[in-house]
């Protein structure tokens, strides 16, 4: 395992993050594929045994449950201090106002077990709050003790921009890493926002990295429970099949030239982009098995060329 560290906050992290939302429980009816307690922590103990120590989740996945899973399963095989753990807040009442963030993170910390998170993120742009409330609630936070560091995900780069010169306006602090939508089949941010990261020391770490699988395997579908009912994945990605699938098949090749696996190719792909930390889903050991390959590959300039030469520009999708 590779290391690297969250901006400028000193945190370091594992260069791939266990993405929890496969974890829950399908009775909340955000998703029919999760995996229930015991799934969840033989893959979370997996993880650890690879040598990931950063672990995202949501306080709204699966209605709380991601976040009461992880928490056990770090309680029964490691140390707090040796793991760095990420939850999100927006998708609640109230989304990003500061009643809302003091409430949604006491939920968070006590569903987790913890009296701290390494890293809280915003999961989008709050359209109905003042920035300034937003970002001095959040700094009280990290000043209570409750935070380590802040993150932000998928929004416009002026809305990041913005944000960020808040913090540094009335010495707030700011957010250290950007979990944007990112893939070799959607690069819009590579426009503005991924930009604006990289000028500001941001990490990147993106969700969706595969584009749920579609970078990982030669047919588009696949015939599994999240394939068959996961529709805001075919929302992100199935108008664009076509075009996209040319993509999927230079990964294919690629993949093929240094003898591995599409999913190693497609997260060397990342490592190359600059990425610190993208964010795997998996519900099986297999896919972090083949993620953590991703080092091994002597990906090259002209191999990312190759793969990005197809690409086309695409609709907005993530940013609200």
């Amino acid at each position: 395992m590779q290391y690297t560290t969250l901006g400028n906050s000193g945190i370091e992290v594992s260069r791939l993050c266990l993405g929890c939302m496969s974890f829950g429980d399908p009775a909340s009816r955000m998703h029919a594929w999760t995996l229930n307690p015991e799934e969840s922590e033989k893959i979370i103990k997996h993880a650890l045994d690879l040598g990931i120590n950063f672990f995202d989740t949501a306080n709204t996945y699966s209605a709380g449950t991601s976040e009461e899973y992880l928490g056990r399963a770090i309680k029964n095989n490691v140390a707090r201090d040796k793991v760095v753990l990420a939850s999100k807040v927006y998708f609640n009442e109230g989304h990003l106002a500061k009643t809302a963030i003091n409430r949604e993170i006491e939920g968070t910390l006590k569903r987790l077990g913890t009296d701290y998170l390494d890293l809280y993120i915003i999961h989008r742009f709050d359209y109905g709050t003042l920035i300034e409330e937003t970002m001095e609630a959040l700094n009280g936070l990290v000043k209570a003790g409750k935070v380590r560091a802040l993150g932000a995900s998928a929004m416009y780069g002026y809305q990041f921009y913005n944000m960020q010169l808040c913090a540094r306006d009335n010495g707030f602090a700011p957010f250290v890493s950007m979990q944007d939508h990112y893939n070799p089949l959607y690069r819009e941010d590579e426009r503005e926002l991924i930009p604006i990261c990289r000028q500001m020391n941001v990490a990147l770490t993106p969700y969706s990295p595969l584009a749920s699988g579609r970078c990982a395997r030669p047919n588009w579908e696949a015939n599994t429970m999240r394939s068959k009912t996961d529709v805001v994945a075919r929302g992100k990605y199935d108008s664009t099949e076509e075009q996209d699938k040319l993509i999927a098949e230079r990964i294919k090749e690629v993949a093929d030239k240094y003898n591995t696996s599409m999913t190693a190719v497609t997260f060397a792909w990342h490592f190359k982009k600059g990425v610190a930390s993208p964010i795997v889903g998996a519900t099986k050991e297999k896919y972090l098995d083949d993620a953590v390959k991703a080092f091994g590959v002597p990906l090259t300039d002209e191999d990312v060329a190759y793969i990005d030469e197809c690409y086309v520009p695409h609709k907005i999708v993530g940013a609200l």
